[in-house]
């Protein structure tokens, strides 16, 4: 049986806010001799209380299996959790479980995790060390006072979507090639996870569609895309509104999603649709009920950087 301390609620993805509650300290608990690792609960990328992506963080994770971090990820509910499993020579190294299986990288549960060390180490630079390569993170005070954090992406890759892929995945989400908008073509974008992204011309049918969980999870699982099939509407020159659809569980789209905002960024870069050094603004989450912003700087080359904060769940 594996041993851990889950703090509130799981998370649904419901239109529900919750009330606001004060963080309280858990202390790990014995069972017999072994220890029960402490489950911490954050939310990045809020736009406003209720908002943002939720991620469980476990700091002590180095005497955990596989198994039992899968288990604890499912017992959490959220999106993804990460897990602190050791130290390299960069910093600390992560891993990520979703509630169906582990992901090389998760944006949020990064940047929650950045703001945790912040607040318990000090402010300052830190390279993570994760599945998809070193992510650096460089956290400073936001004008309110809280911790932000700006992410540094890995290097990031464009690639042609296969067009049987792209077919069916459409069939899935009920559109079509007429959709996608003029000069955004359909491709795979990477920036610590490979994302299909596509760009739809018509608002209402971007925030119409509908999918069904179960056969998308199974495509996802075939074409190896281990983060979201992100889906965007350009609202203005440098802002975009996403949908991430990530069935894994009970949940099936991702409220903000820190790989698929930089691979985002990787993706405009590669087709022309911005210039360096611009910022571009994801707004996110509206479709599940936690509405969330990402901010995203798109420099010449190299990784793509993310920026936003958490608060405790």
């Amino acid at each position: 049986m594996v041993g851990f301390v889950v703090r509130t609620r799981p998370f649904l993805l419901t239109n529900a806010r919750p009330r606001a509650r004060r963080p309280r300290a858990t202390r790990p608990r014995r069972y017999g001799r072994r220890v029960h690792n402490e489950i911490l609960r954050y939310t990045a990328f809020a736009a406003e209380p209720g908002g943002g992506n939720p991620a469980g963080i476990v700091l002590d994770a180095a005497d955990l299996s596989d198994d039992e971090m899968l288990a604890i990820a499912q017992e959490v509910g959220y999106p993804e959790t990460a897990f602190v499993t050791g130290q390299t020579a960069a910093g600390p190294r992560l891993r990520y479980f979703s509630p169906a299986a582990e992901v090389p990288f998760c944006g949020h549960a990064t940047i929650a995790t950045a703001v945790v060390l912040a607040e318990r180490e000090g402010l300052g630079r830190r390279v993570f060390t994760t599945a998809a390569g070193e992510i650096a993170l460089d956290a400073t005070t936001a004008p309110d006072g809280s911790v932000q954090v700006a992410m540094t992406s890995v290097q990031p890759a464009s690639r042609p979507l296969d067009p049987d892929l792209r077919d069916r995945l459409f069939t899935l989400l009920g559109l079509t090639v007429d959709d996608v908008a003029a000069g955004f073509p359909v491709l795979e974008s990477f920036a610590g996870n490979w994302h299909p992204v596509i760009v739809l011309a018509d608002v209402e049918l971007f925030h119409q569609f509908r999918f069904a969980p179960e056969p998308l999870a199974a495509l996802k699982r075939e074409a190896g895309w281990a983060g979201t099939v992100t889906v965007l509407h350009r609202t203005d020159a440098l802002e975009y509104e996403a949908r991430n659809l990530f069935p894994a569980g009970r949940i099936t789209e991702d409220p903000a999603t820190g790989s698929a905002a930089a691979s985002t960024g990787a993706y405009l870069r590669e087709i022309g649709a911005l210039q360096p050094g611009d910022r571009v603004v994801i707004r996110q989450g509206r479709h599940v009920g936690r509405p969330s912003v990402l901010l995203v700087d798109v420099p010449a080359t190299g990784g793509i950087t993310v920026t936003g904060g958490a608060t405790p769940v």
